[in-house]
């Protein structure tokens, strides 16, 4: 990371890193607090090679404790409070010599040493190497979490060419490879990294208001339901540039929407997996969801309609799970593809696709049509298993006004069956009465 440290260090004086609670860190604060972090953790017993659980969310000395173990060849587990494994299983996975907790100003935090043997081989192999590691899990949300062993170097090597700074809010969060890789990204070009309270849509227009952000990463989700609101409007959003989204399907509804109220501003889906890395990405100009992937360092190749992917930056491996590559490096994505040209369209993971009698269905292309019809905010498409079909497709919906429901699943039904094919229409529409996501404003889909 000597390089990163090179180009903080080379930043005009004032520049602004951070902007955490009100507060401006410039880069030549951020330096000072990596070394502070460092003999701090030196002091405190960390050595090359050790496990570090980091528990946190974003702020600019949790930021440096990152960097200053990456310094030290530590390999790094970052946690935050509403991580999508518990802390017992992800030492479980990665082992453990160290914790660090942080308090929830983001400053103070605490070093706890507790040693737990690391419980697998390939983990042991990489740490003797004298290399920084970062573990990151996986949702467990169709089996058990995978833990995802990286080459913390490699993974910021991919930063090493910097480009236009920009003045961002990281959305997702700190264990989610999309987090890091905002952080990465943002600091490596000398940009400014803005947090916030939580992600609520108001927080979030606040935050863009008061700092001028430029760019927003964000999901599908986040955007649903900024379209559905009136709050583009009761703040001044102006600064946006550009909004970028990922980690889930984007109805094309919802970005007709998000069109209409950002006119000025660039839309970018973005792609990536954490066994992978994030790739470059470019949509195409029509509004469609259509988009180009891959950049230096990455290879993209279909079969049999789903997308493989080759990456210099891949996971070394899986800690507790066997390998998702192949003889030659590739790696199988599980998402079904269209191609047109140089072009992809991301249909949806094969796990999340609907049986209904032998015939697929793409949740994201029935809530598409129920996303256009008024008085809905949001909607889940989801399978229920059927004694003779499989499955059938179950539509569940959150309204902005109470509706009787016999009335909703009507007009929905028959919206639908004008737009798709009978088996694609919901055989049940179910009323939610709790948001369609999770903390990280994705789609609850089980």
């Amino acid at each position: 990371m000597d390089w990163m440290r090179t180009r903080f260090d080379s930043a005009p004086d004032g520049t602004l890193a951070f902007v955490h609670q009100g507060r401006g860190t410039s880069y030549a604060d951020l330096s000072r607090s990596i070394d502070a972090c460092a003999t701090a953790l030196r002091t405190g017993g960390v050595q090359s090679g050790d496990t570090v659980l980091v528990v946190a969310d974003y702020s600019p000395t949790v930021f440096a404790m990152l960097l200053a173990l990456a310094s030290l060849a530590c390999t790094v587990v970052p946690m935050t409070r509403s991580s999508v494994v518990e802390v017992d299983d992800a030492v479980a996975i990665s082992g453990q010599d160290h914790c660090v907790r942080f308090h929830a100003d983001g400053v103070q935090w605490e070093l706890e040493t507790h040693h737990v043997p690391c419980p697998n081989d390939l983990l042991r192999q990489f740490r003797a190497g004298g290399r920084a590691g970062l573990v990151l899990f996986s949702s467990g949300s169709t089996g058990k979490p995978k833990g995802m062993l990286h080459d913390f170097g490699r993974v910021m090597d991919k930063f090493r060419v910097a480009r236009t700074p920009v003045v961002a809010i990281p959305f997702l969060m700190l264990d989610h490879f999309g987090g890091i890789n905002t952080l990465l990204a943002i600091t490596a070009s000398l940009g400014t990294v803005v947090t916030t309270e939580n992600r609520a849509i108001a927080t979030i227009c606040e935050a863009i208001q008061n700092h001028r952000i430029d760019l927003l990463p964000t999901t599908p989700s986040f955007l649903t339901l900024l379209a559905a609101s009136d709050l583009s409007q009761k703040y001044d959003l102006t600064s946006l540039k550009r909004i970028t989204y990922g980690t889930e399907t984007m109805p094309q509804a919802t970005l007709d929407r998000i069109r209409s109220r950002f006119p000025d501003v660039e839309l970018q889906q973005t792609y990536g997996l954490s066994e992978v890395g994030v790739l470059r990405s470019k949509s195409r100009a029509d509004g469609s969801l259509w988009v180009q992937i891959g950049g230096a360092g990455f290879e993209t190749q279909v079969r049999d309609d789903i997308l493989w992917i080759r990456s210099e930056y891949r996971m070394v491996g899986y800690l507790n799970a066997p390998s998702g590559f192949d003889a030659d490096g590739w790696f199988n994505t599980q998402d079904r593809v269209e191609v047109d040209g140089d072009y992809f369209r991301i249909l949806g993971r094969v796990t999340d696709l609907i049986n209904v009698g032998g015939q697929k269905v793409y949740p994201a292309e029935v809530e598409d049509v129920i996303l256009t019809l008024p008085n809905i905010t949001d909607v889940v498409v989801t399978g229920e298993p059927h004694a003779l079909l499989g499955h059938i497709v179950v539509a569940k919906v959150v309204l902005a006004e109470p509706e009787e429901a016999d009335a909703l699943r009507l007009r929905i039904r028959k919206a639908c069956q004008a737009k798709l094919s009978a088996f694609k229409v919901p055989a049940k529409v179910l009323l939610l009465e709790h948001d369609a996501y999770t903390v990280r404003f994705k789609k609850v889909l089980r």
